[in-house]
């Protein structure tokens, strides 16, 4: 029976907080080797397209399960997507405006950032994304959009991100560091929905699938695939409900997890 698996990027297959920005030699010979076994791999991350620098999207995986599920490709096929609103949309945009607040909207291939919006500009390339799939003129409601961010200087602006997270339909999360970019998407689309609806397409059951990740937005992907495999570098609580623990990012776990628990202890 072939599988399917997904793989979280930051923390789990890349650490650019630690200076790993690329994915490690062993890591890669384990992806390579479910690829050479007839299986199915996929990035599934709260990232856009976008946001993928030129090694994720040349090593080869499968598919990407985009903007916490809200969009899923295939061999560069969308199989699902779910843009916002755009009255919602709009709403937000002109919110953040009146708040001097800055935005970045996400679409299926691009994102789109306003010339003058030089905070989030700095904040991207500061992290090592390219701008080169960032579009800087645009009319925002002709856009479909799947994902927005904010960011601002503001220390005082808790209360706005607070509003934005509870209108209804919408969640979101805040940098727990320093608390001034939000990230804000459909309430109804998560990593696991967009796992579901590349496992449906392709036939593959759940308990055929398999998922690797250290963060809180981890968690329904672990515990809607068959398999779920926590780094020994994530949250506490995204380990007390995997069905394992694989070795820490920096002991390349995600080699170790492949063998032992996808490739049941093959040869490596």
């Amino acid at each position: 029976m072939k599988k399917a698996v997904f793989f979280d990027i930051d923390g789990t297959l890349i650490d650019v907080t630690k200076g790993q920005t690329h994915i490690t030699h062993p890591v890669r010979k384990a992806l390579r080797r479910l690829q050479q076994e007839g299986h199915r791999i996929f990035l599934a991350t709260g990232r856009p397209y976008a946001y993928l620098d030129a090694e994720l999207l040349s090593f080869g995986f499968d598919g990407f399960v985009l903007m916490n599920g809200a969009l899923v490709l295939l061999d560069d096929q969308e199989i699902f997507r779910d843009p916002l609103p755009k009255d919602r949309v709009e709403e937000l945009c002109r919110l953040a405006e009146r708040e001097h607040v800055e935005y970045i909207l996400q679409g299926s291939h691009h994102v789109y950032l306003r010339p003058d919006y030089r905070l989030m500009e700095d904040f991207y390339t500061g992290i090592n994304i390219s701008l080169e799939l960032f579009v800087r003129e645009f009319d925002s409601r002709k856009l479909d959009i799947f994902k927005l961010e904010f960011f601002t200087e503001r220390t005082d602006v808790d209360e706005l991100y607070q509003s934005m997270i509870h209108m209804p339909g919408m969640t979101g999360i805040t940098d727990p560091f320093h608390l001034k970019n939000l990230e804000l998407y459909a309430e109804k689309n998560t990593k696991a929905t967009g796992i579901l609806h590349a496992l449906e397409y392709l036939e593959i059951p759940v308990e055929e699938s398999y998922a690797f990740g250290d963060g809180l937005n981890d968690v329904e992907m672990l515990q809607t695939v068959g398999h779920g495999l926590a780094m020994d570098n994530g949250h506490p609580d995204l380990k007390a409900v995997a069905d394992a623990v694989v070795p820490s990012i920096h002991e390349d776990g995600v080699a170790a997890g492949i063998y032992e628990y996808v490739l049941g202890g093959g040869a490596r």
